[in-house]
């Protein structure tokens, strides 16, 4: 006899089945859905860059809100093999070695969804964490245009305040999030930056 596909999956959920019937490719998408409604962030028309953005839940759902006149740009060192819209570019290169000047100027946001691969041990989990975290600021230092938003997973840790205050030093308006859609077990939450002052 076989055991249910409750058991053979824990990790399904109401928001794995949902993605996967809206043809999402992973529950991710619904994160930034929640930041989305919160926030507003992405509006018709704007350029936006998503770092990690395989397997591309958030590249299509911010596509969605950019509308064919708007463009979204892709960074992951995996493949993405979805299929995307001609407005959807992405970009398979490690984001530490990543040529900023390569990038398109005039960003109105920066999304990175990035997490670390993990060890199982907190500390070094949430220093590389921040590594990452601390990479996707720079890159959305010098792309994003004034006003610009920046969303940014991490996961909690010694350098957590470290690098709310380097947010809190580049934007206006500063608010930490934690999604419903996050797994309980999860130490993610997001920070997001509002209104860059610009350099």
């Amino acid at each position: 006899m076989k055991r249910s596909t409750a058991k053979q999956k824990p990790w399904q959920d109401h928001y794995s089945q949902r993605a996967k019937k809206e043809r999402f490719p992973a529950r991710s998408v619904y994160k930034l859905e929640e930041i989305q409604k919160k926030h507003r962030l992405i509006k018709k028309g704007d350029t936006v860059l998503d770092l990690g953005c395989a397997p591309g839940s958030w590249l299509l759902y911010a596509a969605k809100l950019t509308g064919p006149k708007g463009r979204v740009i892709g960074v992951d060192l995996k493949p993405v093999s979805i299929q995307v819209l001609p407005h959807i570019k992405i970009i398979s290169v490690d984001v530490f070695t990543l040529d900023i000047e390569s990038l398109e100027k005039d960003f109105n946001v920066v999304l990175s969804d990035m997490a670390p691969a993990t060890t199982g041990h907190k500390a070094v989990d949430s220093a590389r964490s921040y590594n990452l975290c601390e990479t996707a600021l720079k890159i959305a230092q010098n792309i994003l245009l004034p006003g610009g938003s920046f969303v940014c997973k991490i996961f909690q840790g010694p350098d957590f305040n470290l690098f709310i205050d380097a947010v809190r030093a580049g934007f206006k308006g500063l608010k930490i999030f934690k999604p419903q859609s996050s797994r309980k077990a999860s130490k993610e939450i997001y920070v997001i930056g509002l209104g860059f002052k610009g350099n």
